[in-house]
């Protein structure tokens, strides 16, 4: 694996773990602020997300 899969990996990780946080929480606000994302950027991780068949 390069290193770029591996940074990409991370990433991907990093995201998904901000859907599945704001999801147990209901906050999403509050979630982004701590993660360092704005709520437009959760939204449309939110909407990659969906039509692969995640739920958050």
């Amino acid at each position: 694996m390069t290193t770029a899969q591996k940074t990409a990996q991370k990433v991907a990780r990093r995201k998904l773990s901000l859907l599945e946080l704001a999801s147990d929480l209901g906050k999403v606000c509050k979630v982004c602020k701590v993660m360092g994302y704005s709520r437009q950027q959760f939204y449309e991780m939110r909407g990659a997300i969906r039509p692969l068949g995640r739920t958050a």
